[in-house]
């Protein structure tokens, strides 16, 4: 979700504006209770619109530190948190506000303590029957705790010279994942599986937590330091852009008929690392300089990309309004979900330049100068190389 490089990466943009636009037609999906009836059956693989962003996340995020890396740079936690801080948190407090002063804001009545919130810690043991509103702030915790945790890992491995090591200490990740989701299913979800709130123990045990959801984030991070790291590699890969997009659409359909049983062993352990690795090569195509995704520019997916923070945090909110206002208007269910898209995004304009745009201002003459928040320019495709 991090925006910023040398060169536009349309791509990228393209890949942001479907990944919102995944989530809000999941999440309307849920709270219009199923409406318009195209809906349910079109929305119900969206939830891996968070995975999309998993995978961005980790891609920009690693790309921007190995490239000091790779210059021999020390990585400095000031101008990184610094910049986090300024993208992330201004807009975050400003929904939890929302959140917590406006009641008629939350699309559910219950509300976890706001030391979750604060804490970044509302992910672990989120039961959505007792603190079910902005439960979708998970995925930001999530984030949270991957942007904390891998400068700190880049840094042990630069000064301690086991750099060229960290490909194993990736492979360890990806497999404690799988360790980690097989325990949370047997041992925890499991043998609450039967009750009546067996989906909600699902969500808690095995969707939510932070060390079950690493899979995007780390084949993002995969991405990065293939074409950081192995320039070669990542060109002759690279030529071959568009075709990229064939095993991602495989891996993504077989992702579908796995997770169609979404509480199920299987997908509840491989169902994660298959979506990632679907996503991972959609995003390689999309900053494959022979793709059509890298080449082509569209203004809409540029608009709702650079508006997809905030329209991720408020999005809920928005439509649980829009909903409660029109109520007794008795208003056609698909001219109702044009209405709350419409208006989820004017609300996420209206945040963006209030808030968002006077914090990169602020970001960037305090942190850091804007030049330094850019990516080195990605390798270019040579067809003869």
């Amino acid at each position: 979700m991090e925006p910023g490089s040398s060169q536009k990466l349309y791509g990228l943009d393209h890949l942001r504006a479907l990944a919102i636009l995944l989530v809000f037609f999941f999440h309307y999906f849920i709270l219009s209770g199923g409406q318009p009836t195209w809906l349910p059956d079109f929305a119900s693989f969206m939830w891996t619109g968070v995975d999309l962003f998993f995978v961005l996340s980790g891609f920009l995020i690693a790309s921007q530190l190995f490239a000091q890396v790779k210059s021999g740079e020390i990585i400095s936690f000031r101008v990184f948190f610094g910049k986090r801080f300024f993208r992330i948190i201004p807009l975050f407090l400003v929904t939890v506000m929302f959140y917590f002063a406006f009641p008629f804001f939350r699309e559910r009545d219950s509300l976890p303590p706001l030391w979750k919130f604060l804490t970044f810690t509302q992910n672990f043991g989120l039961n959505l029957k007792t603190g079910g509103a902005f439960s979708h702030c998970w995925s930001l915790c999530v984030e949270e705790h991957f942007y904390l945790l891998l400068p700190l890992v880049l840094l042990l491995l630069q000064v301690t010279g086991s750099f060229r090591k960290g490909k194993w200490l990736l492979l360890i990740l990806f497999l404690l994942g799988l360790v980690f989701r097989i325990f949370s299913f047997t041992r925890l979800y499991q043998p609450l599986s039967d009750g009546p709130l067996s989906g909600i123990y699902w969500y808690k045990y095995i969707y939510y937590p932070t060390y079950n959801r690493l899979d995007g984030l780390l084949a993002g991070v995969s991405l990065a330091a293939l074409y950081r790291f192995l320039p070669d590699t990542w060109n002759r890969i690279a030529q071959y852009g568009n075709l990229l997009l064939l095993p991602g659409i495989a891996l993504l359909t077989g992702a579908y008929f796995l997770c169609e049983k979404q509480f199920s062993f299987a997908a509840s352990v491989l169902g994660y690392p298959l979506i990632a690795a679907g996503y991972v090569c959609l995003v390689a195509a999309a900053v494959s300089p022979a793709g059509f995704l890298y080449r082509s520019r569209s203004r809409f997916t540029e608009r709702i990309a650079t508006l997809s923070y905030a329209l991720y945090l408020t999005h809920k909110g928005v439509v649980h309004m829009m909903h409660n206002l029109l109520a007794d208007f008795n208003i056609n269910p698909n001219l109702m979900f044009v209405i709350a898209l419409i208006a989820s995004i004017g609300f996420a304009w209206i945040l963006h330049l209030l808030v968002e745009k006077p914090m990169m201002k602020l970001r960037d003459r305090f942190i850091v100068p804007a030049a330094a928040e850019q990516l080195l320019p990605i390798p270019t495709v040579h067809k003869n190389s």
